[in-house]
C-alpha cells in the first residue's frame, strides 16, 4: 500500500468535522485483479435514492432504506474434503483488495507497468455518482491484459460521504493557483505528481452534467449552456508523444459511442471550451481545473460527462462506453466480468458489499443489511483496520452519536453501534459440523448452510451464537413458559457443542432483513477472539434481487464542468 504524505491531515480533519463526518487514516490501495425500458429520462426530484445517489450537501435521513444489493458468490472452503457438500461454502474475508480512503484518495493500478497507460479519475465532485460508480467499476471489476489502467474513483472522497458538489470551494477550481492553506492542499498536491508522472500517457475526468449538451439550441434541456453526454476537450491539439490530436481523438470514441446508444436522444457531442484562446467566462473557469492543469504539462486529457437526467446505473453504463472506446484507441486490452448494460452495471454495483476489520476478526456481509447492527466488537484504544470487497465502500464515526456510518459512495447501507471491548488473537480458525460435515473454518469467514451448523468445544474459549436461544431450550428443564426472549444479545452464554438450526434465532438479530446471515462470536474470557458468519439457505446461493438505482438532479456551478 502506498502512501501519500499526511502534514495536512489535521487540518483536513478539522475540516471534516464541521461536515459532521470525522475521517481516519488510511490511503492508497493498489490492486491488480486476476484473470477471470421504461423512459430514461427522470424529471422528479424527490425519487428514491440511488446508492450513489445525488444531492447538494443534504444531511442524511436517521434511517435509509438500502436497495438490495446482491449476494456475493461463495467459493469452497479450502479445507474441505466433500466438494459437493453445500456447507463447503465460504467467503473469505481475506478477500478483501481494498482500504477506504477517507483522509485522501486511492490509487488502483491495473494491468502491467509501461505503456499505455490510462489515467481515470472520479470523484472530483461528490454529487456526481455516474462517474465514481464507473471508475470504481473499472477498479474492481476489470481486467488489463495490455497496457495499464490507473483509476482514482474517490478523488473527493470526503465530499462523497456527505453527498455533495464540494466541502471547501470547487476542487476542480483548485488546479491552477491554490493557497497551502486550503484544507484540500494536500490532496491537489498528491493528484498532481499522479497526474504528472511519466508513466500516463492520457487522462480522462469523469463528471455528471446537466442535460444535453448541443452545438446549438433545440430546447431547454438540450442547448450550448448544459453539459451531459459530451466529450470535453480544451483544444484541439496539444504537444504531447502521443495522443496529442485532442479533437480527432474525441471524434473517434463520439462516433464508436454513438453506435451504441440505448436511445437516439441519448448522443454524444464534443464541446470545446477553447481554454487558452477565449475571454469567455467559462474559459476562464476552465483555466483552473484538472484537464487543463494535465493539458499544460503535456498530457492529452479529457473531460467525459455523462447526464444527470439518467439514474446512476445509465450514467456508468455510458461512462464505461466511453472509457472503453479510449482504451481500444490506445491499444489497451481489456476483459470485464459483467455484461455492459445498465442491468449489468447494476448487477455489478450492488454485487460483493463486505467489509472487514482488525485482520479479519470480524467481516460484515452487507446484502439487504439490517438499518442498525449492534454490540459490534471494537478494539479498546484502536481504530478498525478496515478492508474492503469493493472501492467507495467505508466505515465512519458519526459526530455526536455513538454509531458508525457504513458508507457506499454516498449511500449508508447500515448503522454500527459498537461495543468496545478487549482482543484476544490467540485463535485463528474454528473446527465446526456444517450440515453434520466437518470443517475448519478461518474467523471472518461467512459459511452457507442448509440445516445446521456446530462449533465444537474449545477449552478456554466461550462460543456466542448471538440471537440464538438453542442454550434456553438445552435447559429447558429451568425455563419458564412465559419465557421472553432477552432485548439484546447475550453474550456470556456457552454454546460450543451444541447443534443450532435456523429455527434456533431470533429473526431481529440477523445481519440481513431476511433473517438468513446471523453472528457465531467467540471469546476467551470477557475478550473478544472473533467471529464467523453462518448463512441458512434452503435452495443454494442466496441472490437478492436488484433493485433499479435512481439519482436526483443536483446542482452544478454555471460553468457545470
Amino acid at each position: 500500500m502506498h502512501r501519500f504524505s499526511r502534514r495536512y491531515f489535521v487540518l483536513f480533519v478539522m475540516a471534516v468535522f464541521l461536515s459532521g463526518v470525522y475521517c481516519g487514516i488510511h490511503w492508497n490501495s493498489i490492486y491488480t485483479r486476476p484473470p477471470e425500458a421504461p423512459s430514461l429520462i427522470t424529471d422528479a426530484p424527490n425519487t428514491p435514492e440511488s446508492v450513489f445517489s445525488e444531492g447538494a450537501a443534504a444531511p442524511l435521513p436517521p434511517e435509509e432504506s438500502p436497495a438490495a444489493p446482491m449476494h456475493a458468490a461463495t467459493a469452497p472452503s479450502p479445507t474441505s474434503d466433500a466438494p459437493d457438500a453445500f456447507a463447503a461454502q465460504a467467503v473469505a474475508a481475506e478477500k478483501m483488495p481494498f482500504s477506504p480512503p477517507l483522509s485522501s484518495f486511492s490509487l488502483h493500478k491495473l494491468g502491467s507497468e509501461g505503456d499505455p497507460t490510462l489515467l481515470v479519475i472520479g470523484g472530483i465532485q461528490g454529487d456526481e455518482p455516474g462517474g465514481f460508480s464507473a471508475a470504481a467499476l473499472i477498479a474492481s471489476h476489470y481486467t488489463i491484459g495490455k497496457g495499464a489502467v490507473w483509476v482514482v474513483p474517490d478523488l473527493n472522497f470526503a465530499s462523497i460521504l456527505v453527498r455533495g458538489r464540494e466541502l471547501h470551494g470547487d476542487m476542480n477550481r483548485k488546479f491552477a493557483d491554490l493557497d497551502p492553506k486550503d484544507p484540500e492542499y494536500d490532496i491537489i498536491t498528491q493528484i498532481k505528481s499522479v497526474l504528472l508522472d511519466e508513466q500516463v500517457s492520457l487522462v480522462l475526468n469523469l463528471h455528471d452534467g446537466s442535460g444535453f449538451y448541443r452545438p446549438t439550441w433545440e430546447d431547454a434541456l438540450r442547448n450550448p449552456k448544459r453539459w451531459g453526454q459530451s466529450v470535453i476537450i480544451d483544444q484541439e491539439e496539444i504537444d504531447a508523444p502521443r495522443f496529442n490530436l485532442l479533437y480527432e481523438t474525441a471524434l473517434k470514441v463520439k462516433a464508436e459511442v454513438n453506435q451504441t446508444l440505448i436511445d437516439p436522444v441519448h448522443r454524444y457531442h464534443i464541446r470545446n471550451t477553447l481554454t487558452a484562446q477565449s475571454s469567455t467566462e467559462t474559459a476562464k473557469e476552465m483555466t483552473k481545473t484538472l484537464s487543463y492543469f494535465a493539458i499544460c504539462n503535456g498530457k492529452p486529457a479529457f473531460g467525459i460527462e455523462a447526464s444527470k437526467e439518467f439514474s446512476t446505473e445509465y450514467r456508468a453504463y455510458y461512462h464505461l462506453s466511453v472509457i472503453e472506446s479510449f482504451m481500444r484507441q490506445m491499444g489497451i486490452a481489456f476483459e470485464r466480468d459483467f455484461e455492459l448494460t445498465p442491468q449489468g452495471v447494476l448487477a455489478a454495483l450492488n454485487s460483493d458489499l463486505k467489509l472487514a476489520a482488525y485482520d479479519n476478526k470480524w467481516m460484515l456481509q452487507l446484502d439487504n443489511a439490517r438499518p442498525t447492527i449492534n454490540f459490534l466488537p471494537f478494539k479498546k484504544g484502536a481504530e478498525p483496520d478496515i478492508r474492503t470487497s469493493k472501492p467507495l465502500l467505508a466505515i465512519v464515526p458519526e459526530k455526536g452519536q455513538p454509531t458508525w456510518r457504513v458508507a457506499y459512495g454516498n449511500r449508508t447501507l447500515t448503522r454500527v453501534n459498537p461495543e468496545f471491548m478487549d482482543f484476544d488473537d490467540s485463535l485463528d480458525s474454528l473446527d465446526m459440523l456444517l450440515d453434520g460435515k466437518p470443517h475448519r473454518v478461518r474467523m471472518g469467514d461467512l459459511v452457507t448452510v442448509r440445516d445446521s451448523f456446530l462449533v465444537k468445544s474449545m477449552p478456554g474459549f466461550r462460543v456466542t451464537a448471538i440471537g440464538a436461544l438453542k442454550e434456553a431450550e438445552a435447559n429447558a428443564a429451568g425455563a419458564h413458559k412465559d419465557f421472553s426472549p432477552p432485548q439484546q444479545p447475550v453474550k456470556k452464554k456457552q454454546q460450543a457443542g451444541l447443534t443450532i438450526a435456523h429455527k434456533d434465532f431470533m429473526p431481529r438479530f440477523s445481519l440481513d432483513k431476511n433473517g438468513t446471515t446471523y453472528r457465531v462470536e467467540v471469546y476467551k474470557g470477557a475478550a473478544f477472539a472473533g467471529m464467523v458468519l453462518v448463512r441458512f439457505d434452503k435452495e443454494g446461493a442466496f441472490v437478492n434481487d436488484a433493485v433499479p438505482l435512481t439519482a436526483i438532479s443536483g446542482p452544478e456551478s454555471a460553468f457545470g464542468f
